[in-house]
């Protein structure tokens, strides 16, 4: 954006005064950091659907649940949600069922037990930093819109002391305003737009997860009978 020589972006955030550039900074870096994550937030949904998805047809295919629960142990640093869910309700249910006169009723109470806790795990680590790109999404605008109001400030003090409201006078320090508006924008619309997305990709994993555990405890609770 050039309106003069003087009038160039660069130049405008150089001559700007310290305060709004210090609100472009932060939202400079609010902005690098979110992309950041939402980079890789875009790899670890997408490694998470794929390996759910493998799971689920290997669990399915009919395959022995302690063969599948041995996989599950030797992969543990490559498995994904899903597998950890069904190894750590298979685990438990394992130890509890060998314990002698144990009702069904109680060992099946603790292997949910122990499924929820790690689908828990898992569902907070599919959230994290997800709060990060929600607050630069809601703050974002209002810090831009603060810079905004500097700017004009001083576009009135800059026609104060010059004594006229010509456009040599106003314009950089309603330039200045704008850029401060815009970056507030640019950091905050790629944020609220992540931030929704992988919200409704967490809850479509979690209702994966979820009906897995229900069926899967239908299946072992007839194996424990």
């Amino acid at each position: 954006m050039n309106v003069s020589g003087n009038l160039s972006v660069l130049s405008l955030i150089a001559q700007a005064s310290v305060l709004v550039q210090l609100v472009m900074a932060g939202l400079l870096v609010a902005s690098l950091v979110s992309w950041y994550y939402i980079f890789v937030k875009v790899f670890t949904f997408r490694r998470a659907a794929r390996q759910t998805e493998d799971f689920e047809k290997q669990f399915w295919s009919g395959a022995d649940l302690n063969d599948l629960y041995q996989r599950a142990v030797n992969s543990r640093q490559g498995a994904g949600s899903l597998e950890r869910v069904f190894e750590a309700g298979f685990r438990e249910f394992a130890k509890l069922r060998t314990k002698p006169g144990q009702d069904v009723g109680i060992v099946m109470d603790g292997t949910r037990r122990a499924m929820r806790a790690t689908y828990q795990r898992e569902l907070d680590e599919l959230e994290s930093h997800l709060s990060f790109l929600a607050t630069v999404g809601s703050v974002s605008p209002y810090v831009g819109l603060f810079g905004t109001v500097i700017g004009i400030i001083t576009a009135f003090e800059e026609i104060g002391q010059a004594g006229s409201a010509s456009l040599a006078v106003v314009a950089p320090g309603i330039a200045e305003a704008l850029i401060a508006t815009a970056m507030g924008l640019f950091a905050a619309i790629p944020a609220v737009i992540a931030y929704n997305r992988y919200v409704h990709d967490i809850d479509h994993l979690s209702n994966r997860m979820e009906s897995f555990m229900e069926e899967f405890s239908n299946i072992l609770q007839r194996q424990a009978r």
